[in-house]
């Protein structure tokens, strides 16, 4: 299983069928979450990663199955999905706040380093440097041992 199958599972969410839900018109008029003032900073909260069961209870929404119903009838878990880097970073800020192991923080920062701006899932390239030693010409390695310069074409 590679990192990035392991981080999607974790990740996944089950989701109410399109067949299952509400109507948006019924959802607005029913929802906890649509009604109320603070909406914009519920579903922010959401979006960043909060804990569901703190944002229920900061904004007094009952139980934290109202923001699960809002955030599935208005799709908040793809914005949350996409922001998985808020969730990484919160990890790696309280290192030294829980009791995580390295490698759990390890893990964090890699990952981190692998989701881009948008989002997505950046594989990294792996370089050998034996191989890209052994492509180098005498000149090329004669040059490195003098001054350390890397021939332009590096790994291209």
């Amino acid at each position: 299983m590679t990192h990035k199958t392991s981080t999607q599972n974790l990740l996944t969410v089950r989701r109410i069928p399109s067949s299952q839900r509400v109507s948006p018109g019924r959802h607005k008029k029913l929802c906890k979450v649509c009604q109320h003032p603070q909406r914009a900073e519920i579903e922010e909260a959401f979006i960043r990663w909060e804990s569901p069961r703190s944002i229920a209870r900061e904004f007094r929404l009952g139980h934290r199955s109202s923001l699960y119903r809002h955030a599935n009838a208005v799709d908040l878990f793809t914005r949350r999905q996409k922001n998985l880097r808020a969730a990484l970073e919160k990890i790696i800020e309280r290192a030294g706040e829980a009791p995580v192991t390295a490698a759990a923080v390890v893990s964090a920062v890699c990952a981190l380093s692998r989701i881009n701006a948008a989002g997505e899932w950046v594989e990294t390239s792996r370089i050998s440097l034996a191989e890209q030693f052994g492509k180098m010409t005498r000149q090329e390695l004669e040059q490195y041992a003098a001054s350390g310069t890397l021939p332009s074409w590096w790994a291209a």
